[in-house]
């Protein structure tokens, strides 16, 4: 299951990590967000140990979004050494983000 991340936790969870990190931006309002929440846990699942995989509600971590231009979601960002590295912007196949978090391995 994909980690909750928020404003407080962010910098610890994301910033400091010192595994590749990918960073699904949604909201519970939004269709395709809802669509690819069984994606992203599986993702989680299966990259446990390899990589930090989570979701930042923007409605409830406004200043994470804002920092980092969040217009569109769903949005997913992918981390290493604290520095976004890529992205993918809208909702997307398992094989998209696993081929972009693999990169990054």
């Amino acid at each position: 299951m994909a980690l909750e991340i928020t404003d407080a936790n962010f910098e610890e969870l994301v910033i400091k990590s010192d595994k590749p990190v990918m960073i699904d931006f949604w909201a519970a309002w939004c269709a395709p967000c809802m669509m690819i929440a069984p994606v992203i846990d599986e993702i989680a699942n299966e990259y446990e140990g390899k990589a930090t995989v989570g979701k930042v509600d923007v409605d409830a971590s406004m200043d994470v979004a804002a920092k980092y231009g969040i217009r569109n979601i769903p949005t997913v960002f992918f981390f290493k050494g604290g520095q976004v590295v890529d992205k993918q912007i809208g909702a997307a196949s398992k094989q998209v983000y696993t081929k972009k978090l693999d990169a990054i391995l």
